[in-house]
């Protein structure tokens, strides 16, 4: 979590797990419309809490019709967050409309590391992507792990990999498996994005990387009217 993050109503915050929905990244329509969609920036309401072997499960919903002029659909979305000896992330999104819609999601997932310097990522080897940096130039990865020299902001494309997380200076390595996910994105803003931030800390970028679980641009979803589709994630921290 950044120092910087901004706790205001209408404001995301720059940590945790913000939820990317119906959007992600800037509108393609409209560059004033809040980037990412508007559900990480509304307040979802709590609709379950419960504990159970140890588990605590938390049910947030957020439901409504036109809650945004770029979405004029009726729809639910439930967030079932379980937090134990892992940490388990499920998005739900039912289509409660007359007409099918399309929509991009993920789980904007920051992660606290030592050094990104000294950092890798596993699970993405030979994998396309879109390289956000390059200017949506479409890549490939090589055979090596994920290192990072710059700044990095990749969608990873047709990928149901779970990806692992080598945080060497810390010693230790944070798995994030996941289902109904096609795409993967990941994010460090590294020096001169990060002091273009006004939510970011300037030197917060070595410590941070996100590895986000999505459907996102070419791996959007499409929903016919009554339909439900459920995208998770499972975060395990092994030292």
């Amino acid at each position: 979590m950044s120092r910087a993050s901004l706790f205001e109503p209408g404001r995301p915050i720059r940590g945790g797990v913000p939820i990317c929905f119906p959007w992600f990244g800037p509108h393609p329509a409209d560059p004033s419309a809040p980037a990412h969609g508007f559900a990480r920036v509304r307040d979802w309401k709590v609709v379950e809490a419960q504990e159970a072997s140890g588990d605590v499960t938390l049910v947030l919903e957020l439901a409504g019709e036109a809650l945004s002029p770029h979405w004029a659909y009726r729809f639910r979305a439930r967030h079932r967050i379980t937090i134990g000896s892992v940490l388990r992330l499920e998005l739900d999104v039912y289509n409660d409309d007359a007409d099918a819609f399309t929509f991009e999601e993920a789980l904007h997932s920051y992660f606290a590391v030592r050094d990104i310097h000294e950092t890798t990522i596993t699970g993405l080897e030979g994998t396309e992507y879109l390289d956000k940096v390059g200017g949506l130039t479409r890549r490939r990865d090589g055979r090596d792990p994920l290192r990072f020299s710059g700044e990095t902001d990749r969608v990873y494309l047709d990928t149901q990999a779970d990806c692992v997380i080598h945080d060497a200076a810390g010693q230790r390595r944070i798995s994030i498996g996941k289902a109904g996910s096609d795409a993967t994105v990941v994010w460090n803003p590294w020096i001169a994005k990060a002091r273009a931030m006004p939510d970011f800390g300037d030197d917060e970028w070595p410590g941070m990387v996100c590895v986000e679980t999505g459907n996102v641009g070419l791996c959007a979803r499409t929903l016919p009217p009554g339909a439900s589709q459920t995208m998770s994630a499972v975060i395990e921290v092994m030292e």
